[in-house]
């Protein structure tokens, strides 16, 4: 028997589905830029937060972004096939071994972070533009103080594109260590006339004094704290598998961590941990259809989750696990983790659609 195509609406795929909005990224970018009189770079490592770095770096060059920040050299050669040879592109790791044909054939621009990569960067691409990062006490990359001093002459010479270090507390406003660092890097930058960059998004959100000339937001891009009017970016929509009735006394899930005591009507969820939905969100996070918050029943396994949909007057054929109703840092804080985790932690098995752009 041939069967013949349907014009109707496709039924739910068996993977769950991760929408992103390209016109919610480039409109929190340009509420960030707003707020400030430098250029405003974008970051996009870890695939622009997990979103899909491709898509989203080339919404956000549309916007107006000239200055991308990715981790290591190999994002910043992906974003460059991706991007085209206009925008430049940042790599905070700086100069490593192995990095060095990236770095020159794809116009990368190392943040150098010491001696020995100020040494390698001389050597092994005189001329080729690159950046300073100063560590202005996180203590986690660039020059102390006394390297700085050291290599401060030399490394002007040569004329870096850009000066930065990075804010340790800037998500908590009257925190003493914001002055402390802003105070440093003042010092360590005094009489430069090189381009600087201190604040990250919590910094923009601190004030002109921790603009200077460029800053570079990231999480404040996709939806996330400490930008608190951030337009929503993400939202995952699940497929129902299969539903089903149990009486009392039944449970669901492993280990029996949730039995019943009356009739409850329980749907499985095509989505796990293997997804990024990690199983300390389980008692407190919920499915929703529509605007019915609808408990998670028992254990979030590797695959899939049982919801209770009794509430709901007929069973659905997807429930959304991220959305208005429940945001990255909401689920963040039923994890005791942070939004930024939530959203790296997607998984590779979504069906990515992108909206916008």
């Amino acid at each position: 028997m041939t069967l013949a195509p349907s014009l109707s609406k496709p039924e739910p795929m068996s993977t769950a589905t991760l929408t992103v909005d390209l016109d919610a990224i480039t409109a929190n970018w340009r509420s960030l830029n707003a707020m400030t009189r430098s250029e405003t770079g974008a970051v996009v490592k870890a695939d622009a937060y997990g979103l899909g770095a491709t898509r989203v770096g080339r919404a956000l060059v549309h916007a107006g972004v000239r200055s991308f920040f990715v981790a290591v050299a190999e994002e910043g050669a992906a974003l460059r096939q991706a991007l085209g040879p206009a925008p430049a592109i940042y790599i905070f790791s700086g100069h490593m071994p192995g990095d060095t044909d990236m770095i020159g054939d794809l116009d990368l621009i190392p943040m150098i972070n010491s001696l020995e990569q100020m040494i390698r960067q001389i050597e092994a691409l005189p001329g080729h533009p690159f950046g300073l990062q100063l560590d202005t006490g996180m203590n986690r990359l660039g020059m102390e103080p006394n390297e700085w001093a050291a290599l401060r002459d030399i490394a002007l010479g040569q004329a870096p594109r850009l000066i930065m270090s990075h804010l340790a507390c800037a998500d908590e406003p009257d925190h003493p260590m914001n002055a402390q660092q802003l105070q440093t890097f003042l010092d360590m930058t005094a009489g430069i006339n090189a381009p600087r960059s201190l604040s990250n998004t919590g910094g923009v959100l601190l004030g002109e004094d921790y603009h200077f000339e460029m800053t570079r937001p990231g999480i404040g891009l996709y939806g996330g704290l400490p930008f608190e009017h951030a337009h929503p970016v993400a939202a995952i929509e699940v497929p129902v598998i299969q539903c089903r009735t149990i009486e009392p006394g039944e449970s669901v899930g492993y280990s029996q961590t949730f039995i019943t005591d009356e009739p409850r009507r329980i749907a499985t969820i095509s989505a796990g941990y293997a997804d990024g939905i990690i199983r300390a969100l389980g008692p407190q996070m919920h499915a929703f259809a529509d605007d019915v918050a609808c408990p998670l029943a028992g254990r979030i396994s590797m695959d899939l989750i049982g919801v209770d949909i009794t509430a709901l007057k007929s069973d659905p054929k997807t429930l959304d696990l991220l959305g208005p109703q429940q945001t990255i840092d909401m689920l963040a804080d039923m994890a005791g983790t942070i939004g930024y985790e939530i959203l790296t932690s997607l998984g590779a098995r979504y069906a990515r659609r992108y909206v916008g752009g």
